[in-house]
């Protein structure tokens, strides 16, 4: 069974940085897609980026591209999203998740395993 925890969220203003943790632990073999999806007040689960296991270019979501990126270190067995330039619409909470080949990295469906979430909030 896999466990997945988040940690890194907070509160800054407009333009600050933050940068995401998530550690997995257990049987995480197999694992495709490792990714990050958020979710906004009034608002649905979108993906934010997404790292291929078989070192395929990542995904990312328009919203966040130039701005966020993903990376992996293997040896920790631990996902990061660095969020740069950041802006009140990436207020959400961000979860980690572990997919496989069909999962979906725009939605999140398919994903088996998920984080507990870590609060981002961007004010102006």
């Amino acid at each position: 069974q896999v466990q997945l925890v988040e940690s890194g969220g907070g509160s800054v203003q407009v333009g600050g940085s933050l940068r995401l943790s998530c550690e997995a632990s257990g049987n995480t073999y197999g694992a495709y897609l490792m990714g990050w999806f958020r979710q906004g007040p009034g608002k649905e689960r979108e993906g934010v980026a997404c790292f291929y296991s078989n070192s395929g270019s990542p995904y990312y979501a328009d919203s966040v591209k130039g701005r966020f990126t993903i990376s992996h270190d293997n040896a920790k067995n631990t996902l990061y999203l660095q969020m740069n330039s950041l802006k009140p619409e990436d207020t959400a909470m961000y979860y980690c998740a572990l997919g496989d080949f069909f999962s979906n990295a725009i939605t999140g469906s398919g994903f088996g395993a998920w984080g507990q979430g870590t609060q981002v909030t961007v004010s102006s």
